[in-house]
């Protein structure tokens, strides 16, 4: 199967260089030229515990580089940036190309569906972690993560199948959903839990869960997104918001920092309009108040403005 990842930071160099290793043909699209140039000379270095390999992976910076139509394109690009980047990947994309997203929070598919259209979009969500540790380099958390994967529709098909497969033999555990939907929104409950509340008070996950008062905000900030799924008419499995808060920690050190937290430290604009944004649209659409989620929602764009570069800003 011919894969490319639109965006190839340290999650999709993580599942990329996994895929590549497991035998499928994959290339790696990313602006970061100096990583790009790291992956081409010596390899994309992959740490796991304390062993390391060196997978052969391609790399560039433009689709129009690439020079195949792929079977599979996947999008890991900032949320932000999802339309400007599956333009730019018009090259890559043929009539039988699948495009899915495996981007957190919600509204992406949409995006994808309006450019490429609905017919080519699935949707995935992963619980693999990645870290960049240098040029070329990452660090990867695939063992015992989940991956999951479906139709929009929620049908079982050929396509899906073939690109569950694809992730299994290449040790990423992949399950088929019919109700990805619902799997997506599930995930979205856990970002819920820490984005934003980690963003505004700069805490790692030591401090989040060290304030009884930080655990009630969160709690109520899943509630809402709970109640707006429900009002939706959503199957999920997570309908108890301490469930979501448990969730969210996991096998994650004290130290661990959500992405929405170093975003804002590393200067970037966060994916907040996708995670607490997505449940106040929704809420909005369906009448199901989410003060919480809209109070997060202002003070994070409020961080975000008060960098001296914030788009727009006069």
């Amino acid at each position: 199967m011919r894969i490319c990842f639109v965006g190839a930071g340290a999650l999709g160099s993580t599942i990329g260089g996994t895929l590549a290793r497991g035998g499928a043909e994959v290339w790696l699209i990313d602006p970061f030229q100096a990583h790009v140039d790291a992956i081409n000379a010596g390899g994309l270095r992959m740490l796991e515990g304390d062993a390391e390999t060196v997978v052969k992976v391609s790399a560039c910076t433009s689709a129009t580089e690439v020079g195949i139509v792929a079977d599979l394109v996947i999008v890991l690009v900032k949320s932000y940036h999802t339309r400007d980047a599956i333009r730019a990947a018009a090259p890559i994309i043929g009539p039988q190309t699948v495009v899915m997203s495996l981007q957190n929070g919600l509204g992406h598919e949409d995006i994808l569906s309006e450019e490429v259209g609905r017919n080519r979009v699935m949707a995935g969500k992963t619980y693999v972690g990645g870290v960049l540790l240098g040029l070329g380099h990452v660090r990867s958390g695939v063992v015992g993560k989940e991956t999951i994967v479906g139709e929009l529709d929620g049908r079982l098909t050929e396509r899906a199948q073939r690109i569950s497969e694809t992730f299994n033999r290449a040790g990423i555990l992949t399950l088929l959903s019919d109700n990805i939907m619902g799997t997506m929104w599930d995930k979205l409950f856990i970002n819920v839990a820490g984005g934003g509340i980690t963003a505004v008070t700069g805490l790692t996950y030591g401090g989040l869960y060290s304030l009884p008062i930080l655990e009630d905000c969160a709690l109520a900030a899943i509630s809402e997104g709970i109640a707006v799924a429900q009002a939706a008419g959503v199957k999920i499995s997570i309908a108890d918001p301490r469930l979501a808060w448990t969730m969210a920690s996991a096998g994650l050190p004290p130290e661990f920092k959500t992405s929405m937290l170093q975003s804002l430290q590393s200067g970037n604009l966060t994916e907040v309009d996708y995670i607490h944004g997505s449940v106040v649209r929704w809420g909005a659409k369906l009448n199901v108040p989410t003060p919480v989620n809209s109070t997060l929602v202002a003070l994070v764009k409020g961080l975000e403005y008060a960098r001296s570069d914030y788009p727009g800003k006069a």
